[in-house]
């Protein structure tokens, strides 16, 4: 299913951003201010400057349009509902104000406004629109029309799956559970997507029908036996019994928050992230305690760049709920992106206090310190997580791998390699693991030939991957397969144009085939692309006296410190 076919997307400007003013007096610069504040997503900001624009130009569509999306993008939804009624007022069509003024009455439960909107075309794109309609006659209490609205988007080309999710929420919202449940069982050629939240409706389902077994079945197949803390809190319940509430659906207005976490969901892969954030925005302004939208939120603000507005959207996850972990461990990722160390481990010293037995807290723990060059506390972190996990449990594959390589760094080789055997051996096709060992044990001058052989592996697996290549390419040059390691060399250039390693390695090969003047333009450019300073100085030394006379260098001092007995 494609974001065209979701949604109509509306257009985005894109442009340069240009320094935000600090002080902007008149119209027109509140306005480029407000504008340049939006394009760099700082919602906050753009609300500001646009209030201000707006007090010199009230009923300007313009300044209005820009500050709902400002609004809905900082999660003030019913803020924007004001902007966006005199919006409407002009005669303007705005999809972002449509959102905003469905929230608002869909709040109000003013559904006889909705459906008016829906008639006279002024909401948001066919697919929600078709959705927004049958729940609103839901809550008009006209079921029938609404399972026949329900069906009428089905039947349109590649939304029968996502239709019939819905369907299916409505009916058991209702308590129609057996037909709820007939429509995930179903086989024909539309059967529901089983996303999780999907998954967790119908286990919810199940529960209600005293069919708990299969509940526990389903829980199995889909998420298997690391399930994660929520799933298993939700095993647990169902094998002791219980009789699990239906919670996915309490009410018509969580059933259109249902509908826009699901098309934000949808979204997420095809559209940018800044026009799923709405979407999500609005989910949670109908369901505040909508979880999985509150996590995407923070997700999609990340990636937009403002960790400090995803900082804000992870503490809405209450303590109780059993996401509360995934979201503090969210919380801790965007407060390092704030460059807020101390803060993020605060936040994981906290939770691993909480959650004494998750071993992905305490792997995160080693994640924040190795990334912090603090290997030697990362290396005790991931102990920690390493002590959690089952002997044979291949999700522990990466830890070993980030223990290895914080091994590594602390000059703990054969520690090192002994994690990252141990991590292939769990997953023997990572294709990042296959490289970061061979590529090690190349630069170690250790088993080339197997080492050749990992990263030819990894290279079978992602040839477009330019560190890849130019791992085979330096594997090939230590075995003094200057001819070879050329091809690849200059193949890994063409995918990393720009990568100081990757151009001193083809320069390295250039001069071992007698292609001196190509070697010192490679060399040139290498430092042009800002080296490390070790090999910055070593790339200095070679465009003075050659790659010869480094080399030799090189092995005499490696003499002299054996003879030295170091």
């Amino acid at each position: 299913m494609t974001a065209k076919t979701l949604v109509s997307l509306s257009a985005f400007a894109l442009a340069a951003l240009l320094p935000l003013p600090v002080l902007a007096a008149d119209f027109a610069g509140n306005y480029l201010a407000a504008r340049q504040a939006r394009m760099a997503n700082d919602f906050d900001a753009a609300v500001h400057y646009y209030m201000r624009a707006l007090g010199d130009s009230p009923r300007e569509p313009r300044l209005l349009d820009g500050l709902v999306m400002a609004q809905v993008s900082a999660g003030a939804v019913e803020s924007a509902a004001g902007a966006a009624a005199r919006l409407e007022e002009l005669g303007a069509d705005s999809q972002v104000a449509n959102m905003a003024l469905l929230a608002d009455e869909l709040t109000r439960e003013d559904y006889d406004a909705v459906m008016t909107r829906l008639d006279d075309a002024r909401g948001i794109g066919p697919l929600v629109d078709g959705l927004l309609a049958a729940w609103t006659l839901l809550g008009q209490g006209d079921m029938s029309a609404a399972l026949t609205r329900f069906d009428e988007v089905g039947a349109e080309p590649g939304l029968g799956r996502f239709a019939r999710y819905h369907k299916a929420q409505a009916l058991a919202y209702v308590g129609d559970y057996e037909g709820a449940e007939a429509l995930y069982a179903s086989e024909d050629d539309r059967p529901v997507q089983m996303t999780r939240r999907a998954v967790l409706s119908r286990v919810e389902a199940l529960s209600q029908l005293d069919r708990n077994d299969e509940a526990l079945t389903l829980l199995a197949n889909i998420f298997g036996s690391d399930p994660g803390e929520e799933i298993a809190a939700l095993r647990d319940r169902l094998q002791a019994g219980e009789t699990l509430p239906y919670s996915h659906v309490r009410s018509v207005r969580d059933g259109v928050a249902e509908v826009f976490y699901s098309v934000a969901a949808a979204l997420e892969q095809e559209a940018s992230e800044a026009y799923t954030l709405l979407y999500a925005r609005v989910a949670t302004a109908l369901r505040p305690d909508h979880v999985d939208a509150i996590l995407l939120t923070g997700e999609l603000l990340e990636d937009l760049g403002r960790p400090e507005l995803a900082t804000r959207a992870y503490r809405k996850v209450p303590r109780d709920d059993p996401a509360f972990y995934l979201a503090e461990l969210g919380r801790a990722a965007a407060l390092r992106a704030a460059q807020r160390p101390d803060a993020a481990l605060e936040v994981l010293d906290q939770l691993a206090e909480t959650y004494p037995e998750l071993p992905k807290v305490q792997a995160s723990r080693g994640d924040h310190y190795r990334w912090q060059g603090m290997h030697l506390e990362a290396v005790r972190a991931y102990d920690a997580a390493l002590d959690l996990y089952g002997d044979d449990d291949p999700s522990k594959w990466f830890v070993l791998y980030a223990r290895g390589m914080s091994q590594e760094r602390l000059g703990s080789w054969p520690e090192a390699k002994r994690d990252f055997l141990a991590a292939l051996s769990l997953n023997p096709d990572q294709p990042n693991l296959l490289n970061y060992l061979g590529y090690s044990m190349v630069e170690k001058r250790e088993d080339l030939d197997d080492a050749l052989a990992m990263i030819q592996k990894a290279v079978d697996i992602d040839p477009t991957s330019g560190y890849f290549v130019d791992s085979l390419g330096w594997a090939l040059f230590q075995l003094e397969r200057f001819d070879e390691a050329v091809e690849h060399m200059e193949r890994a250039a063409e995918l990393m144009p720009v990568d100081p390693v990757v151009n001193d390695h083809l320069g390295d090969a250039f001069w071992m085939v007698g292609r001196q003047r190509e070697a010192q333009f490679q060399w040139t450019r290498a430092l042009s692309f800002d080296p490390e300073e070790a090999e910055a100085a070593r790339i200095r030394r070679k465009l003075q006296v050659g790659l010869d006379a480094v080399l030799s260098d090189e092995h005499k001092s490696t003499e002299q410190l054996a003879s030295d007995g170091g």
